[in-house]
């Protein structure tokens, strides 16, 4: 099978497209045909960070200098080990390989049909492959942090960041909740931000929230820019901040929710650009100028 490999930190040139064996799943792993991967913010951050480091991380957290790249993924399940429940041969779905190599930059790859490093379910069916595979990270990161509030209806919540990954997914589950919700983006992005629900848009290029007359219930800093403490004029006194920077958990059930939000339209991906397997490079350089608008994706079909 293809794969993109890393064995050392760097620019995106230590990215190498490479054919590597099929694995087999073992007892409790599916198979899965990659049909669309991704390529996160997350992914170039551990791209760069020195083997110096990595190599000490692995031993403590049971992960290895990562090999093959790639968290998120979509596709059709190939086989399943004999131990396996939930899943059959041909079943579309999509989930996470955080903690296990990651792997998701390749043809095939093999998930444990439970795991406490990543999670796995079966795929709506009024949703593409490309549209899904962009959901677990961003969906489940704004989920869990939104969800450390109990948001009510009318209450006014502030989304810095609205237009990345996690702040496209933060705008909608917000509103879904019944917040009134503004974001936060340059103005390339506003039509974009009012596209997927927010009630109000401002332009950080134009204009500084910290200085607005608006008191909201919450700001979510849905890029680790801003602080508690600069947001300290325009907060609520009761009110909360929020921080892509907290600690976060993967979940089947936060799955299971962003699914039913799916198969309702309450949600849906924003996709900024696709790139086959061979230019995840060109995917990370992309990404790591900092201006991506929501996902990128990785297609194998």
């Amino acid at each position: 099978m293809k794969a993109i490999v890393c064995t050392k930190s760097g620019s995106p040139e230590v990215l190498k497209l490479r054919e590597l064996e099929r694995p087999i799943p073992k007892q409790n792993e599916i198979l899965v045909k990659v049909k669309a991967s991704t390529v996160t913010r997350g992914d170039v951050n551990f791209r760069k960070i020195p083997r110096i480091i990595l190599v000490p991380l692995g031993f403590l957290f049971g992960f290895k200098p990562m090999k093959i790249t790639g968290v998120e993924l979509a596709g059709v399940v190939e086989a399943i080990g004999p131990d396996v429940k939930q899943f059959n041969k041909g079943d579309h779905v999509y989930g996470t390989t955080t903690g296990l190599k990651y792997g998701g930059n390749a043809e095939y790859v093999c998930v444990p049909e439970k795991s406490k490093k990543g999670v796995i379910v079966k795929k709506p069916n009024n949703i593409s492959f490309i549209d899904v595979a962009v959901i677990p990270v961003g969906g489940m990161t704004a989920l869990h942090i939104l969800r450390k509030v109990n948001i009510q209806k009318g209450q006014k919540i502030l989304i810095y960041g609205a237009s990345g990954s996690v702040g496209t997914y933060a705008a909608q589950l917000a509103k879904y909740f019944g917040a009134h919700v503004t974001g936060i983006c340059s103005s390339d992005n506003l039509e974009l931000v009012k596209s997927i629900g927010a009630d109000n848009v401002i332009d950080y290029t134009k204009e500084d929230f910290t200085k607005g007359k608006v008191i909201y219930d919450a700001v979510f800093d849905a890029v680790g820019k801003i602080t508690k403490s600069s947001c300290k004029n325009v907060l609520n006194k009761n009110g909360s901040f929020l921080s892509v920077k907290y600690p976060t958990k993967e979940k089947v059930e936060y799955m299971i929710f962003l699914n039913e939000l799916i198969e309702n339209g309450k949600i849906k991906s924003v996709i900024d650009r696709t790139y086959t397997l061979d230019n995840v490079a060109e995917a990370h350089r992309y990404v790591e100028q900092g201006h991506k608008k929501g996902n990128i994706v990785i297609t194998l079909e």
